[in-house]
């Protein structure tokens, strides 16, 4: 008994030491997270394509067949994307932490490319936006097809709406319809969340109120929500996306690569084809065309 009692304390120590080994151990395993973010921009490789994109386009699932395909076609190279808002993605290419964008706010890429950040700007495709709401609609704005219009009923109602207010795509294009409404949204009934799409649409839902999406990623995701396409049509809800590859990026030719594959034939094809299994439509028009600014 005096024996096993002087070596209790040693075994205790060990098993509370490997205890703590084994809780370590399981901590530093969560699987490879294939989300890239800003954080891991440094961690890239001399094969990586760091691609800024929106996170709409990410929501939509495109992604998940785009990039595997270009990767095919290109074994050399691996594309990270960090799924932020345009003016994010514009800010990142300023700063060289992206290699190349693909992002939806014509007018703010245009001046990038003029402000020589960029090398180039082609249009690679279109989809549009849309505004969605809770099946009762209290703004009574269904079947309308005067976006801005719509707005002006929202406001009016003073009806719930979610905003992404993040500086995307997205919210540039929101925001120029109010303007167009002359409607200055303020008060409890519009909040700002500073969210990517495919949140904003799932607060949206569970708070049955109104927001404007992309028509790609509402459908991606539109048998998880409770809302309705209720304005649709309005030539001001035009959608188009561009590439760039960003000026002096420190993987040039993988940028170049990029952009030259999305506007291929291979590339707009896959475009093309994207969403017609799942939904009988595609959810992207492609319309690659020649450098609009340099």
């Amino acid at each position: 008994m005096q024996r096993i009692g002087l070596r209790w304390p040693g075994l205790l120590m060990l098993l509370v030491a490997l205890m703590m080994l084994v809780a370590l151990v399981g901590c530093g395993d969560d699987g490879d997270d294939t989300e890239v973010t800003e954080d891991t921009v440094a961690s890239s490789g001399d094969g990586d394509i760091m691609l800024a994109s929106t996170t709409s386009t990410q929501d939509s699932g495109l992604f998940d067949e785009m990039i595997p395909a270009f990767e095919a076609a290109y074994p050399d190279y691996t594309v990270k994307v960090i799924a932020v808002g345009t003016g994010e993605a514009l800010e990142l290419g300023r700063n060289k932490d992206a290699d190349v964008l693909l992002v939806h706010a014509p007018a703010s890429e245009e001046e990038f490319v003029a402000e020589g950040y960029g090398t180039e700007r082609r249009e690679v495709m279109y989809n549009d936006f849309i505004i969605v709401g809770p099946a009762g609609d209290p703004a009574g704005i269904s079947g309308m097809d005067d976006a801005a219009a719509a707005l002006t009923q929202i406001a009016e109602a003073e009806a719930d709406f979610i905003s992404r207010g993040d500086d995307s795509g997205t919210h540039k294009k929101e925001l120029s319809l109010w303007e167009v409404a002359a409607v200055q949204p303020s008060g409890s009934w519009y909040q700002e969340v500073g969210q990517g799409m495919g949140e904003v649409l799932r607060i949206a839902s569970e708070s049955q109120a109104y927001t404007m999406a992309d028509r790609a990623t509402y459908l991606n995701l539109m048998d998880t929500l409770e809302l309705d396409i209720l304005v649709e049509g309005d030539d001001a809800l035009f959608n188009q996306y561009g590439v760039i590859p960003v000026t002096d990026a420190s993987n040039q030719e993988g940028a170049q690569a990029f952009a030259d594959w999305i506007t291929s034939t291979e590339g707009q094809d896959l475009i093309a084809q994207y969403g017609m299994e799942r939904f009988g439509q595609p959810l992207f028009t492609p319309n690659a065309g020649p450098e609009t600014s340099s």
